[in-house]
């Protein structure tokens, strides 16, 4: 007899899972939506789960000393300690998985589309690169969809 195989897929929980984006709010994805009943999904939210909170002031990217920081401006926090332990924690005990389906432009799970602002201005220019989360998802699983 054959079982089915399932793809193991890790989403970003706001993708049509949980009302846990920094505004509070889902993202409701028909496509996510159509692989649900397909896949086995583990879902994460980086920044709700270090303790950011629902909702939160957002956060941003800032390069200092050519170094990756996660700034809340609003607060005057950063959060780069804390975002760089829980993607090694939680990556490394994921185990195997098929792919990723994660939020776009976000600070944590952006794979390459994130704002990365040069200074703490915001007038000081910004680049394209990826969030926290979704840049060490690229280095943990690289080739992985």
């Amino acid at each position: 007899m054959n079982a089915k195989i399932r793809p193991k897929l890790v989403f970003s929980r706001c993708l049509g899972f949980e009302a846990c984006r920094y505004n509070g709010q889902i993202i409701s994805d028909e496509f996510v939506e159509k692989l649900k009943p397909f896949v086995d999904c583990v879902v994460f939210c980086p920044e709700a789960d270090i303790g950011m909170g629902i909702p939160r002031d957002p956060v941003r990217i800032v390069m200092e000393n050519e170094v990756p920081v996660l700034y809340q401006p609003a607060s005057d926090k950063r959060w780069t300690e804390q975002m760089n332990k829980y993607c090694a924690e939680t990556l490394d005990g994921l185990g195997s998985v098929d792919g990723f389906l994660l939020k776009s432009r976000s600070p944590s799970c952006g794979f390459k589309d994130t704002k990365i602002y040069m200074g703490f201005d915001s007038s000081s220019g910004h680049k394209k690169g990826p969030g926290f989360f979704g840049g060490a998802v690229s280095k943990a699983f690289p080739g992985h969809p």
